[in-house]
């Protein structure tokens, strides 16, 4: 029979001997998950903007040459709206430029509880030639239990809506989770984002919101899941503002009218 003291030990080197095995699986696993996040997004990219079909299962070469084939990804300085200088769009991380001080700032107090706000921001044109045809926003901003990232799309005159889809949240499954689910996002499609004057109007109401034409404004909440509705409105509307890409689509609008 084994001492206390070697049962101990044994135990120890046995948790030594995994914590290695985990760590370096970790370490060396890092650049595909890294590189599976990349892919990932590029798909809900080319599926907001009706590239792809939802549940579409394509190779990652596949998915690639398709993204690279009909999509610009361009930073943009948020206060400006220019395109932000010295900025690589091929390594941007805008989660990590928000969490730093050195390259954000602090939020003012907002619906969509967005604690801080990057200096610059990434979005994409979908193109054909030289002509945008789509203008893709990444958003993001709190349901109930979590923070929702996700992607707008917008049509060429940057008050339609044509498509929206979220990459990433905790939200519950069956209730606020439903903004994953394709019939709900099918409601999306054809309403206005804007008001005449400009102003973020589109809401995600309490109920049915009626057909895009009886209702253009407005999206048919998700049943049972009130929070998250009014979440989804708040970051939309944040991120379509002065703080997020206001600036941005109004020097955008100043292009389209000047052609």
């Amino acid at each position: 029979m084994h001492s206390t003291g070697f049962t101990v030990m044994f135990a120890a080197a046995v948790c030594g001997v995994c914590s290695i095995f985990v760590s370096g699986s970790a370490v060396l696993l890092k650049d595909r998950q890294e590189q599976n996040k990349v892919l990932d997004r590029q798909t809900k990219v080319l599926t907001v903007a009706g590239l792809m079909d939802e549940g579409d299962s394509l190779g990652r070469a596949e998915v690639q040459k398709l993204f690279e084939g009909n999509i610009t990804a361009v930073v943009v300085d948020l206060k400006s709206g220019q395109p932000a200088e010295g900025v690589d769009a091929a390594t941007f991380d805008q989660k990590k430029a928000a969490k730093d001080p050195a390259t954000s700032e602090v939020a003012p107090e907002n619906d969509a509880k967005v604690p801080r706000i990057p200096h610059n921001a990434l979005l994409y044109q979908v193109k054909e030639g030289d002509t945008i045809k789509l203008l893709v926003l990444p958003i993001e901003g709190k349901g109930l239990w979590s923070t929702l990232y996700g992607f707008l799309a917008l049509e060429a005159d940057s008050n339609t809506v044509a498509g929206i889809t979220f990459y990433q949240h905790g939200e519950t499954p069956g209730l606020g989770g439903e903004v994953d689910n394709p019939s709900w996002k099918a409601r999306w499609p054809g309403r206005k984002a804007f008001d005449a004057d400009w102003n973020p109007k589109i809401e995600v109401l309490k109920g049915a919101a009626g057909s895009v034409e009886d209702a253009p404004y407005n999206v048919d909440g998700l049943s049972g899941a009130t929070i998250t509705s009014r979440g989804v409105t708040h970051l939309v509307r944040f991120w379509l503002g002065e703080h997020g890409f206001g600036p941005y689509l109004t020097r955008y609008r100043s292009t389209l009218a000047n052609k």
